[in-house]
């Protein structure tokens, strides 16, 4: 039995070895051993764009977003008419722009809106270009390139692609222009249109808890947490929604140690940033 055993072991550790190193690099980048994947991809001696977009989007995870353009721009020249490289690109220099001094932000902000609007550009289905492209638009001063006519636009396309996402990217452009009674109808509208996407009644619970209306909220974050009772998103945000609103603080610690123990994926907040919020509640 002991022999039989060992057989096995040794088969499945061959049968590991013996794929791909970029498909082993993918394994690790999705459960978020970034650290490994990268020792993988930079000991490979052909890299191409696939190669470098991965060794870029490892770098982000880590939150060293200067190593990821730099690797992304490598991507990006071996394969230029690549919509996804742009997104990712777009989205190291965002990250660079919030971490940067004033001196080079604006520089760094201005390279994020023009690889966003590339990346769609390249593909106008790329759903993930276009949340981004919209969420610049919003946020940006028009010095910038931002602007709400523009996430205006994009809205619509995005409802194009995805009804649900079109009225929550609406909800958001009424927040911004303090429509609250708009933003929460087409927040309502998208839980509704989804009832089985937690992420839409955490979008409510989170709207509601800005608002002041503290026991809807709190409804909310429990009709999510029926539809998805283990999600490490709906951890992080209650958490996160906690502590901006200064209350439940030691609810938040729970949550936030849940969330620390639990099997995350690259869609999720990265631990990091789930540490400095246990940090900043004393945790």
């Amino acid at each position: 039995m002991k022999r039989y055993f060992r057989l096995i072991l040794g088969c499945v550790a061959s049968v590991l070895y013996a794929s791909p190193p970029l498909d082993r690099a993918n394994k690790l980048y999705h459960s978020t051993d970034y650290d490994g994947s990268l020792r993988i991809l930079l000991s490979m001696e052909q890299k191409d764009g696939s190669v470098y977009m991965m060794i870029g989007r490892n770098y982000y995870m880590l939150g060293s977003f200067k190593k990821a353009t730099e690797f992304l721009s490598q991507a990006i020249e071996a394969e230029a008419g690549n919509s996804e490289y742009h997104l990712w690109m777009g989205r190291a220099y965002g990250r660079r722009a919030e971490t940067s001094s004033m001196l080079t932000a604006a520089s760094y902000a201005s390279k994020a809106r023009q690889n966003f609007e590339q990346a769609v550009a390249l593909d106008t289905k790329n759903q993930e270009a276009l949340n981004d492209l919209f969420e610049y638009y919003l946020a940006a001063p028009g010095i910038l390139g931002g602007g709400y006519d523009k996430a205006a636009k994009v809205a619509v396309q995005i409802a194009g692609l995805d009804p649900v996402e079109g009225h929550y990217a609406q909800a958001k452009l009424a927040e911004q222009r303090k429509e609250f009674s708009s933003a929460e109808e087409q927040l309502r509208r998208a839980a509704e249109m989804a009832p089985l996407q937690v992420g839409r009644v955490i979008d409510l619970a989170k709207f509601l808890a800005r608002q002041g209306r503290y026991q809807e909220s709190e409804q909310s974050f429990e009709r999510a947490a029926k539809i998805a009772p283990n999600s490490p998103k709906l951890l992080y945000h209650r958490a996160e929604t906690y502590i901006s609103n200064k209350r439940n603080l030691d609810a938040a610690k729970l949550l936030l140690r849940q969330y620390l123990d639990a099997k995350l994926t690259p869609d999720d907040p990265p631990r990091s940033e789930a540490e400095k919020l246990l940090k900043q509640i004393g945790g």
